[in-house]
């Protein structure tokens, strides 16, 4: 018989991938799940332009592929991601940003996990123009690459590293409306891959970042009943 000390069934990790063009806000939603859920973020374009910023090999390799608005290679993205989940601090759960963005990046991150149907997809949708409209007023600092918050005054340092804040190389018209284009047209196969999901969530990102807050934590909830129901129960049946 079981005793007044057996501690609770574990709940399964979170494991959250983020969908959505650059500016649809994913950052902002991902600081908050990883502050109150002890996720891990884990950025790819931070992790990119990390290594374009200290000049490493794959930094040179990658760098103008970026700064013409490109997506790097499936087979790049993949060794990039794997080697990070492999890490202990992914193993309580993380939440992707920017990873998947094509079928076979997703398929490839199915093939890491033992349970591909506990995965939460969210996709955050954000109107084109407004995409474009947000991207040109988005600024980082120039020494870290850290977001610079909406609205912040200009003369405010980076609260990181005391860093000024610029405009981004690939944050000018031109590449902007290149990169929003590349973007929808390489994602939405994905999107179609990840529909049939149970877990699989669309979120109006119009709206102010406390509604779309209030949506994806709707979302986690839902996912997070399915996980603990089992893993048959988080995958529809599709006809």
């Amino acid at each position: 018989m079981a005793g007044a000390t057996d501690a609770p069934p574990a709940q399964t990790p979170l494991r959250v991938v983020l969908l959505g063009p650059p500016g649809a806000g994913k950052g902002t939603q991902a600081t908050w799940m990883t502050r109150d859920h002890g996720l891990v973020k884990i950025s790819t374009g931070d992790i990119l332009r990390e290594a374009v910023a200290h000049g490493t090999r794959l930094g040179r390799q990658i760098q103008s592929r970026i700064e013409a608005g490109n997506l790097v290679s499936d087979s790049t993205m993949v060794e990039i991601v794997q080697d990070r989940l492999a890490l202990d601090d992914a193993k309580r759960g993380y939440v992707l940003d920017g990873f998947p963005r094509t079928t076979p990046q997703a398929r490839a991150l199915d093939a890491m996990l033992a349970d591909p149907g506990l995965l939460t997809i969210l996709l955050i949708e954000v109107p084109f123009e407004e995409l474009v409209r947000r991207l040109q007023a988005r600024r980082v600092c120039g020494r870290c690459g850290r977001n610079a918050d909406p609205g912040l005054a200009e003369g405010i340092r980076c609260s990181r590293c005391g860093g000024s804040y610029v405009t981004r190389v690939d944050d000018s018209d031109g590449v902007v409306r290149q990169r929003l284009t590349v973007y929808l047209e390489e994602t939405e196969p994905l999107v179609k891959y990840y529909d049939g999901r149970a877990t699989f969530f669309r979120i109006n990102g119009n709206l102010s970042p406390t509604q779309v807050t209030s949506q994806v934590r709707d979302a986690l909830a839902t996912s997070r009943q399915l996980a603990d129901r089992g893993g048959d129960a988080a995958v529809k049946a599709t006809s």
